[in-house]
């Protein structure tokens, strides 16, 4: 049981506690909570901040040993994470997406004859969006991992929900580029970030199927985002592209209010759970060997991960998959667009189903990557052969071919389970 501080006052052993979470490969192989023999004052500052809230809280290995044999505090202590978690991450992947997609809605309507951008400007619009996003990820990722993470992605989102905002105040190519540099540079962080969460919060296997959940918000983003502008779509009044700029970014920004007060910076200030609830969700991290919370970053593992094979094949892997995506993301509501004759309202409509398909595929590749041992790589190269059957029909087929097309755009949404 977890013990008062007055009676580990005078143990020798109790400053041990802190490195019993140290993420070494030796400690798990018997007991990831053994206690160790001592640790240096120079150790206590390259700890874990996990393990100093033990050693603050005199939690002690057999108390957390307890705790994780408890089968119904481990469901109760899941159910609370993902009843916290879930429905803030979900609701900020599907803002993440349909606010990056609002260009390429924009372009279905009015956003050419009343901006004068044209199709040339508007692939650069694609793509320095990315080229931001690229720039900024680093950064985002090294604010996240030295403050509060919460607050980082709060303020990231009311930043972008801002400029979503102020889009709709410009009326050339190059207030657009300038605007679209700077979302890409605030949609930066929610990869890392939202990596950096799962991470720290659930167990190694529960990581694939809370990551598909929330990764299938992009499909309902597209769904949603179909059905709300096909309503958009009969504005008369007003331009209908900046309509959407203002249902996005003002959707946005009070999402980043909320986001501010609940998304919890990490599992030691998390104000939902108990001490005991706490020391449970760190002992949990524990079994990951990746640590639940430090703001160093260790050169010896950027190296370590550098050198590692897996690390190269997975990112041309993506790379590669990107460049997909890159071209869909941009073009292939346009695509579509052709396809149903230039008429804006059938082409969102169109649209609609890609989004409920992208559901499905993103939420059973994750289910099936961490209900099947070892095939992670497998369920890649399967679900990657739709796409390429789907890009290829999109390349070969004439627009004409309306049912073969729309199959290909909707097979191509595959590479998003790739991601």
């Amino acid at each position: 049981m977890r013990v008062s501080k007055d009676t580990l006052k005078g143990d020798e052993k109790a400053p041990a506690v802190a490195e019993d979470l140290e993420c070494k490969p030796s400690h798990f192989k018997e007991n990831p909570l053994k206690l160790q023999e001592s640790i240096s004052e120079g150790q206590v500052e390259d700890l874990d901040e996990a393990n100093l809230y033990l050693r603050e809280h005199n939690i002690t290995p057999e108390y957390i040993a307890e705790l994780l044999q408890d089968n119904v505090a481990n469901k109760r202590v899941s159910r609370k994470v993902d009843q916290l978690l879930l429905p803030l991450l979900c609701g900020t992947f599907f803002l993440q997406y349909i606010d990056k997609q609002a260009l390429s809605y924009s372009a279905v309507f009015d956003l050419f004859e009343t901006t004068g951008i044209t199709g040339e400007q508007y692939s650069w619009l694609g793509s320095i969006f990315y080229f931001a996003y690229l720039v900024a990820e680093w950064p985002s990722a090294y604010l996240a991992q030295h403050f509060p993470v919460g607050r980082v992605v709060s303020t990231y989102c009311f930043c972008w929900g801002s400029i979503m905002l102020l889009t709709t105040a410009t009326n050339s190519f190059a207030g657009f580029a300038a605007l679209r540099f700077f979302l890409g540079i605030f949609e930066s962080v929610v990869t890392p970030a939202f990596m950096m969460i799962v991470s720290m919060w659930y167990l190694s296997s529960q990581q694939p199927a809370r990551a598909g959940i929330f990764y299938c918000f992009n499909g309902v983003g597209s769904a949603t985002g179909g059905i709300l502008f096909y309503g958009v779509g009969f504005a008369k009044s007003f331009v209908i592209w900046k309509i959407i700029y203002i249902i996005c970014g003002g959707m946005t920004v009070l999402w980043a209010i909320l986001l501010f007060f609940r998304l919890p910076n990490n599992i030691m200030t998390a104000k939902s759970f108990t001490t005991e609830e706490k020391a449970l969700l760190i002992a949990r991290a524990a079994k990951n060997r990746t640590g639940v919370y430090n703001r160093k970053i260790k050169l010896p593992q950027v190296w370590e991960a550098m050198k590692d094979s897996q690390v190269w094949v997975l990112f041309f892997f993506v790379l590669l998959n990107e460049i997909i995506n890159g071209g869909m993301s941009s073009f292939g509501k346009l695509i579509v667009k052709n396809v149903a004759g230039g008429d804006p309202l059938r082409t969102t409509l169109y649209g609609i189903p890609q989004g409920f398909a992208q559901v499905f595929w993103v939420f059973t590749g994750p289910f099936l990557a961490s209900r099947l041992p070892n095939a992670r790589t497998y369920v890649m190269a399967l679900y990657l052969c739709p796409t390429i059957i789907g890009t290829t029909l999109i390349w070969k087929l004439p627009r004409t071919n309306l049912g073969g097309c729309l199959a290909g755009y909707y097979m191509v949404c595959l590479r998003c389970v790739l991601q």
